[in-house]
């Protein structure tokens, strides 16, 4: 059997299968289901709950965390530990609602099968569950099925089919028996039927080609189950992360205890210090705060129509520099509305057009397109619905207009006349294919009536549809005959009507702003190559056009180049759509891909960010995806992409904040350790970390967006978070964190031989104290406006109350503190007048010296 029955003849597709159009007698079909087995979508490799709930404790930073918790019982400091082991569980449980939520995409697959059909067996027809059907069975289609399987059409009558989940093509399919070329596209493929679509109009019989895992949406389910999901770019830096302060851990740790016992430190007080020293490299809040700056992201995403299903998505976002786009209902509004039509007399703009300034022959096309018509404003074909409104505005109302003229008689459309027509008394309307209209057509009407069509006319014509299907525009003819009985012979010409599913108003200037903010925007659609490079050209978009065939000759390196240059992706299937995604990932992108068919699923699950529609998409889209648009709309990315951007600097600036503690506390405790003084003990480290990893860092999470974000570049995407400008910020202002510090102690010490209460409460507390201070330093270096942010402000003071408390209650005894005099303070308050110039240097000088 070819793999192509859609270029054979009917007659052949059924001998190939060794059936015939009475269907299969039920012993073949038994045999035959327990050959290729049930109808149904399988999944190949499920991922169970409990590997799901593991995965999520596969980090480097998490084990790092762990073992920083260990340490603290081993110091026997239980309370650090379950305050650890606290924020690790949680996160962990937070990524498993969400993993396990995405699982669910190939469950969606089964309940596009639909639950029973019609299929002829032993010579009669029967209604049998869609899951016992076999390749061979003949089944009968009509209007509302969902259709059961592949199968190559063995006759139809008037029969149309919804296939936009599986191919992207905006409008319902004609279907026809003739075979096709082999190397047609999957929207061309009129003589086939596809498991999942929707038959919206008239009937067929199909004999079944594939089945189950044999369909095209069982492909897409293999596809989907073989996609390894994608880490964005954050989850891989904070692995990264997570691995250098292992190492450093580590290192640390070898380094010092030996480097103190060679001193003559008791093996006790080294190893203490080695435990202080890890507990200060591990930002133990980095993954809560983190999670709760995204999910305080993904709430604001929500209120702007971009619902959140994987945090991390948020961040990533930020980081995308290709938006690969669907075109129908993203870039478009999602429906059929006639736009233009054209008389003998001239073009008419429809939603420009005054009812007292509209020609006789306008009037004469929309009434006509009116009442040949079965539609109605919110029922039926999307062509028929769109003369119907356009008839509505214009003024008619069309159900008086029908009532008033009564349909006596009709020709229905069929995908071999390309006409329908109705009797209405003495008058007859046809509607249909230009060429084929114009052909049955003798006269033309003008503005003085009917008159003889002249070659020099018709060719007139044709030139207009060929402008019109220039414009992206869907070309109808409409005629109307004087006599009924010559419907088919002697019509009388009216004009053409050109209809559109149009551009959202907002989504040119929205595409606008993401290339200015330096990110590359692709088309990637199923419809016809003429209709993509239109709309693009309208929204501003590159009119460079690739075609779906084109690809499957390309090599990857070819393809490779292609992506690069094109702007326009046409007659797109799933494969195309993989690839061409992976060609962009290959060259160093950030990818968003947008779909919301069946054939996007693999695409949204394996690019960077998966984007599915929330109005139109399926089910099996949006559980593939990481961002779901509750409106359907480009804008809408456009917004979110901003949000992200602002998010990142968010999470770049704790991140920052967080590091640089940790640095000048592993600093301070290691050189103190060489003078003999463990100053910073591992519960006032593990304290220290709480007030800064805490409320200030959650605040920074509110922070708001700077006004440059959207004139930006996007991140490159070998450009870490942790990247030149942070590490520079870390070291120099480590550096000084660390040197006034270890003033303070000393001064404190007084020439003392042992590390006193007093001179490690000063020391503590200053460096608490500090790192506030540091805080607001580092914000202004994002361009973040001092007091732009009330909630922090609330968080500064709040953690300085919980500094005061270890300091004057009873809970001093658990920390090694003691009360502070007031003098103290003021020596607090001149080492955060000496650090501060020296901090502002530092951002000075990172600001001239280093990329945003």
């Amino acid at each position: 059997m070819s793999d192509s029955p859609h270029s054979q003849p009917a007659e052949e597709v059924l001998s190939a299968h060794d059936t015939s159009a009475e269907g299969l007698s039920e012993a073949a079909a038994t045999e035959r289901l327990e050959t290729h087995g049930p109808n149904d979508v399988v999944e190949a490799s499920a991922r169970t709950w409990p590997k799901i709930l593991l995965e999520q404790f596969d980090s480097v930073l998490i084990w790092v965390l762990l073992a920083a918790a260990a340490l603290s019982i081993v110091a026997g400091h239980a309370v650090d530990a379950v305050l650890i082991a606290v924020i690790v569980v949680a996160n962990g449980l937070f990524g498993f609602v969400q993993d396990y939520r995405a699982e669910q995409s190939l469950d969606a697959l089964r309940e596009l099968t639909a639950p029973t059909a019609n299929v002829r067996r032993g010579s009669e027809t029967i209604e049998v569950t869609a899951t016992e059907l076999v390749p061979g069975d003949v089944v009968e289609l009509s209007s509302g099925d969902v259709v059961p399987a592949d199968g190559r059409l063995l006759e139809e009558t008037d029969l149309e089919i919804d296939e936009a989940a599986l191919t992207g093509e905006s409008a319902p399919v004609s279907k026809a028996p003739d075979p096709v070329a082999a190397d047609a596209s999957l929207a061309d493929r009129t003589g086939m039927v596809y498991k999942g679509t929707n038959v919206t109009r008239g009937s067929g019989v199909a004999v079944l080609t594939g089945t189950g895992m044999d369909t095209e949406v069982g492909a897409i389910a293999r596809e989907l189950a073989a996609t390894e999901e994608t880490e964005t770019p954050l989850q891989q830096e904070l692995d990264e992360l997570g691995r250098y302060l292992g190492i450093g851990v580590v290192v640390l740790a070898l380094l010092v205890v030996p480097l103190l016992l060679f001193r003559g430190t008791e093996p006790v007080q080294a190893g203490l210090t080695a435990i202080s020293l890890a507990v200060a490299a591990v930002p133990e809040g980095l993954p809560a705060v983190v999670t709760l700056t995204l999910a305080l992201g993904v709430r604001k995403m929500a209120d702007e129509n971009a619902l959140v299903r994987s945090l991390p998505a948020v961040e990533a976002l930020g980081s995308v520099d290709v938006i690969c786009t669907d075109k129908t209902g993203t870039l478009t509004e999602g429906r059929m509305t006639a736009s233009r039509v054209w008389t003998n007399d001239s073009v008419v703009e429809l939603d420009e057009t005054e009812q007292d300034g509209t020609s006789e022959q306008v009037e004469l096309l929309l009434r006509a397109g009116a009442l040949c018509n079965d539609a109605t404003t919110e029922d039926g074909d999307p062509t028929e619905k769109a003369l119907v409104v356009a008839a509505e505005e214009y003024g008619f109302g069309v159900e008086t207009l029908r009532e008033e003229n009564p349909r006596t008689d009709e020709i229905p459309f069929s995908s071999e006349r390309k006409w329908m027509g109705t009797v209405h008394g003495d008058c007859g309307y046809v509607k249909g294919a230009p060429e084929v209209v114009l052909s049955k057509s003798t006269r033309i009407h003008t503005a003085d009536g009917p008159a003889d069509l002249t070659d020099e006319a018709a060719e007139g014509v044709r030139e207009q549809v060929k402008t019109f299907a220039d414009d992206a525009l869907r070309v109808l003819a409409v005629a109307y005959a004087e006599d009924p009985d010559d419907m088919d012979s002697e019509l009388v010409f009216v004009g053409l009507v050109g209809l559109i599913d149009p551009p959202r108003e907002e989504v040119a200037e929205a595409i606008a702003a993401t290339e200015r903010a330096g990110i590359g925007v692709k088309m990637i659609t199923g419809d016809n190559v003429r209709t993509a490079a239109a709309i693009a050209g309208s929204l501003g978009m590159g009119r460079t056009v690739t075609e779906g065939k084109e690809i499957e000759t390309m090599s990857d390196d070819e393809l490779r180049e292609r992506v690069e240059t094109a702007d326009v992706f046409a007659r797109t299937s799933p494969e195309h759509k993989v690839r061409i995604l992976r060609a962009l990932k290959d060259n160093g992108h950030v990818v968003a891909m947008t779909g919301d068919g069946v054939n996007d699923a693999p695409a949204l699950k394996s690019a960077d960010i998966g984007i599915a529609m929330g109005v139109r998409g399926t089910d099996v889209a949006k559980h593939a995806s990481d961002v779901v648009l509750l409106d359907d709309n480009y804008a809408t990315i456009e917004r979110a992409v901003e949000r992200g951007r602002a998010i990142f600097d968010n999470v770049w600036k704790f991140v920052a904040y967080l590091l640089s503690a940790n640095v000048a506390e592993v600093a301070l405790v290691f050189l103190a350790s060489l003078f003999g003084y463990l100053v910073l003990p591992a519960v006032q480290l593990l304290w220290i970390n709480l007030l800064t990893d805490g409320l200030p860092a959650l605040a920074l999470g509110a922070d708001p967006q700077s006004g440059d974000v959207m004139e930006r570049p996007p991140r490159e995407s070998d450009r870490g978070i942790v990247d030149n400008r942070m590490l520079g910020l870390i070291g120099g202002t480590g550096a000084v964190s660390t040197a006034v510090m270890l003033g303070l102690l000393f001064y404190t010490l007084g020439g003392a031989a042992a590390i006193t209460p007093y001179a490690m409460t000063m020391v503590f507390t200053g460096f608490v104290a500090l790192e506030f201070e540091k805080l607001y330093v580092i914000r202004w270096l994002r361009e973040t406006p001092t007091f732009s942010n009330p909630w922090l402000a609330v968080a500064v003071v709040s953690s300085l109350v919980l500094q005061l408390a270890v300091l004057y209650t009873p809970l001093n005894q658990y920390f090694g503190t003691v009360p502070l005099g007031v003098a103290d303070w003021g020596v607090i308050g001149v080492v955060l007048a000496a650090a501060l110039p020296a901090y502002l240097a530092v951002v000075v000088l990172l600001k001239r010296t280093t990329p945003a």
